[in-house]
């Protein structure tokens, strides 16, 4: 079986690097539609010689079968509002590729052939976000795909949408030829929603990274105590995700010389003598419980992993065409609730982590419970500049509209489909909302992560120095895109482009 992970997808998807298929599958895939086309010569098999959906049982005369595939992903070309990314439409190609070459649905090796022609000339089909239910698959979606696949439509080629039909013939490409079920199992699947449910984890497992990474600076520019990340406070938990998270912590400050042992409170004498201690004996809880918080983070995004490795190799359309057992088989393989699902847990998780970098901006910008700042981190006059408080504006905001975006896509189906899709996964819409999220906890992350930075400026100098070395490493790349704010200026840019950053850096914690 032709297997892929998520570093596959990301290598192909987001890297470019080509997708190969080797010489074993090719022949699986070849002999399934040998077999699918035998089978069906002298049988009714659904989506070949019968009508789709609710109109099944209508039979289609056998002159009019090679049309019916063509009328199938013409008619439902419908989409709308905005075209998926090319690094998302990449992902979609992959997905649909992959599942293809599990060799169980019956498709012409044709098709993989023109998915992987895309990819090779990097052809990014013009899929819309609005379309499918989830069930029968990305029905919408994925006949997009299919009609740029037989030339038809637009897709973007060198940054600009243009027809496919003019793409074609500048690269010399042929459009494709549908067969026997082609259109059927183009459109029958989850590919779309597996796609940019992908990236959506890898994005998020970056972001999460970066969450791991600033909640450290801080503890450092606070002076904690180092037993909150602690192994022998942590494997006590017994949840591996915390212990994940600690253990990076730990990494990450193991050469600071900011961070404080708790042993230095037990062996001060004049400690119990004391009746207030000037630096906090535990720190705010977003200082603090970060293992705590980010993670069940980290476990759902491991877990949501393994759900959609499982779901970009699968078979899942319908009919499923076994050749090894002889038979074909009816059902729903299409229907996309496990990724439905994950893609709501995994919004739930980023918006977590975004709330947790907006509560800890609100400490390093509140001179009331910081204790260590001027107010809004202000580097020059209090009252005639403004220092990091616009910005601050800018993170609730975005934060509280991941909050109302967290509510779940899984529970809200809508009956369809003359009834006959009476209850569906919605799972495209998941994957889409997600992402959402995701990018606004970028950008949220993006203001923190310059705030962190504003602080580490404002520490006296001899502080400064003794930052952790991974520390001063993130501080230097944040500050390569934005430098430290002392004049009121415009700070739109700086925020878009540490945005950018952070998306397309892969920490090593």
């Amino acid at each position: 079986m032709h297997q892929l992970t998520l570093v596959d997808i990301e290598n192909i998807a987001i890297n470019k690097q080509a997708f190969v298929i080797d010489s074993k599958t090719i022949e699986k895939v070849k002999k399934s539609f040998a077999f699918l086309e035998d089978f069906s010569s002298d049988k009714i098999i659904y989506g070949i010689n019968t009508g789709f959906g609710p109109m099944a049982q209508f039979k289609i005369d056998e002159d009019k079968l090679n049309q019916l595939q063509y009328n199938l992903i013409r008619s439902h070309s419908s989409g709308t509002g905005h075209a998926l990314s090319p690094e998302e439409a990449r992902a979609v190609l992959i997905a649909r590729a992959n599942n293809f070459l599990q060799g169980n649905s019956g498709i012409s090796y044709e098709v993989i052939e023109k998915i992987n022609e895309f990819l090779a000339h990097d052809i990014a089909p013009e899929i819309f976000e609005h379309g499918g239910v989830g069930a029968s698959g990305d029905l919408v979606q994925l006949a997009h795909l299919a009609l740029n696949l037989i030339g038809e439509g637009y897709v973007y080629y060198k940054g600009e949408r243009q027809k496919t039909a003019a793409v074609f013939s500048e690269l010399n490409i042929q459009p494709l030829n549908v067969k026997l079920r082609d259109g059927l199992g183009l459109m029958n699947g989850t590919s779309c929603m597996t796609g940019i449910g992908a990236l959506n984890i890898i994005y998020a497992k970056r972001l999460l990274d970066w969450s791991v990474a600033t909640s450290a600076i801080i503890n450092e520019i606070v002076e904690s105590f180092d037993d909150s990340f602690s192994e022998g406070l942590n494997q006590v938990k017994q949840h591996k995700g915390q212990e994940i998270v600690a253990a990076k912590m730990r990494s990450m400050l193991a050469d600071s010389k900011l961070i404080r042992s708790r042993e230095e409170l037990f062996a001060d004498d004049t400690a119990l003598q004391q009746t207030t201690f000037k630096k906090k004996i535990q720190e705010y809880y977003s200082i603090r419980c970060i293992p705590q918080i980010l993670g069940p983070v980290a476990d759902t995004l491991d877990f949501a992993q393994n759900i959609l490795e499982q779901e970009l190799n699968s078979t899942n359309d319908n009919p499923v065409v076994r050749e090894d057992l002889g038979n074909v088989f009816h059902g729903g393989n299409f229907h996309g609730d496990y990724v439905s699902l994950e893609m709501d847990k995994v919004k739930i998780v980023a918006t977590r982590l975004t709330m947790l970098a907006e509560r800890q901006l609100n400490f390093l910008l509140n001179s009331k419970i910081n204790d260590i700042f001027t107010p809004f981190l202000n580097a020059q006059t209090l009252g005639f500049n403004f220092g990091v408080q616009g910005m601050q504006f800018t993170a609730t905001s975005t934060t509280a509209e991941c909050q109302t975006l967290s509510n779940p896509m899984y529970v809200h189906s809508i009956s369809n489909n003359n009834d006959n899709q009476d209850i569906v996964s919605m799972g495209t819409n998941s994957a889409v909302i997600a992402r959402k999220v995701i990018e606004n906890g970028f950008q949220v992350m993006a203001i923190h992560a310059m705030a962190i930075c504003q602080a580490i400026d404002l520490l006296p100098t001899e502080k400064q120095e003794k930052l952790s070395s991974k520390g001063k490493e993130i501080y230097r790349l944040i500050r390569s895109k934005a430098p430290m704010i002392n004049e009121d200026v415009a700070q739109f840019e700086n925020i878009k482009a540490v945005t950018q950053l952070l998306r397309n850096t892969k920490l090593e914690l």
